[in-house]
């Protein structure tokens, strides 16, 4: 991978990381049978996913760190990151690039998946 292609990554995965742990540069959706949880339950899924730090070639091959899961409370929960256009009908071209990309974070179930 060339420096450019490095430093886009290393772009991505820091526009990723603010959005996972401090919810800035885009938007967070959570499913419906994430929202049926009492809130105390989101409050932990959520810090969970905010300090999630177990990235490794399985589940971030691309070193973007834009997918995580782990279990709660018997269940298993996935987070991902998503890059689409700013009109959010297509994906982003380029999602080092705030101005290009509209980022979200979905927070499921694997069942939801």
């Amino acid at each position: 991978m060339s420096n450019k292609g490095i430093d886009k990554v290393a772009k991505i995965r820091k526009l990723n990381d603010l959005l996972r742990r401090y919810g800035i540069g885009g938007q967070i959706l959570l499913t419906r049978s994430i929202k049926s949880k009492p809130k105390e339950e989101i409050a932990e899924i959520f810090e969970k996913v905010r300090t999630f730090n177990d990235f490794h070639r399985g589940n971030d091959p691309y070193s973007e760190m834009d997918f995580g899961n782990f279990d709660y409370k018997g269940e298993k929960i996935v987070w991902k990151v998503d890059y689409y256009s700013p009109d959010m009908k297509y994906g982003s071209e380029d999602p080092s690039d705030p101005s290009k990309c509209a980022r979200t974070l979905t927070i499921m179930l694997d069942s939801d998946w």
